[in-house]
């Protein structure tokens, strides 16, 4: 059993105290800074550097499991606590100490995540073994089906994140898969995971998310160039297609 860090802080983007699209129910979400991927329809590229210049502050897990419990009465029997980023992974010493104390007062736990740092390597491995123990439900951001065109897309593989939701699958931990359907990216109906999301035993939903450009005012506000200028968002006809092919 790995032994966590009593004293494992986090670099903390943002909080949200009403969260009602990450995980089920009402959620107090926890975005933590910090991303491996650069993808092109990111909306928020100032969670990327694990820095404090953009306004990202190191708080502990108990600080933050008592500001969520002073919302408890709004989750029911349903809601939460959600950790996204950003990549909750590559703070994994953080999250087991979060959710094994969330565990301890009974609360459900959600990880939004992409799963770039994940590997089979230690001593990553051992950690997120012991943190799924701690772990309801994970949102698993699955960014495009095909390797080389995730490169492009994220400026990294997909391998070791499709070799993740095996290995998610093999344990039997639930997962909703979110897709962000992107025009001359990922929208065509052979990109779309139909066959490798109908091999997994753990998915008990499947979010198409339509690329939107709200986020483009926070690249320009960095000095970054937007790589998807000219695209716009996917047509009605093209989101419903893609969650036809994806219905379970």
């Amino acid at each position: 059993m790995t032994e966590c860090n009593k004293n494992a802080m986090a670099l903390v983007h943002s909080t949200e105290s009403f969260g009602s699209v990450d995980g089920p129910g009402v959620r107090f979400i926890v975005f933590l800074q910090g991303c491996p991927l650069r993808c092109q329809f990111c909306h928020n590229p100032d969670t990327w550097k694990m820095t404090e210049e953009n306004g990202a502050v190191w708080r502990s897990a108990d600080e933050l499991l008592n500001q969520a419990l002073r919302y408890r009465t709004y989750w029911k029997n349903s809601g939460g606590i959600t950790v996204s980023g950003g990549e909750p992974l590559l703070q994994i010493d953080f999250m087991l100490e979060f959710f094994k104390k969330a565990k301890e007062k009974g609360i459900h736990t959600v990880i939004d995540t992409a799963g770039g740092p994940f590997t089979r390597e230690e001593p990553f491995f051992s950690k997120f073994q012991e943190l799924m123990k701690y772990t309801d439900l994970l949102l698993v951001d699955i960014k495009h089906i095909d390797t080389e065109c995730h490169k492009t897309l994220t400026g990294r593989s997909n391998e070791n994140i499709l070799d993740m939701i095996r290995y998610l699958s093999d344990i039997k931990k639930p997962i909703w898969i979110r897709h962000v359907l992107v025009p001359e990216r990922s929208d065509k109906d052979e990109y779309l995971l139909a066959d490798f999301i109908h091999s997994l035993d753990n998915v008990e939903k499947v979010e198409i998310l339509p690329y939107h450009t709200m986020g483009i005012y926070k690249w320009k506000e960095l000095g970054l160039e937007y790589p998807l200028e000219g695209i716009e968002p996917p047509t009605k006809e093209r989101v419903e297609n893609a969650k036809k092919i994806l219905a379970i």
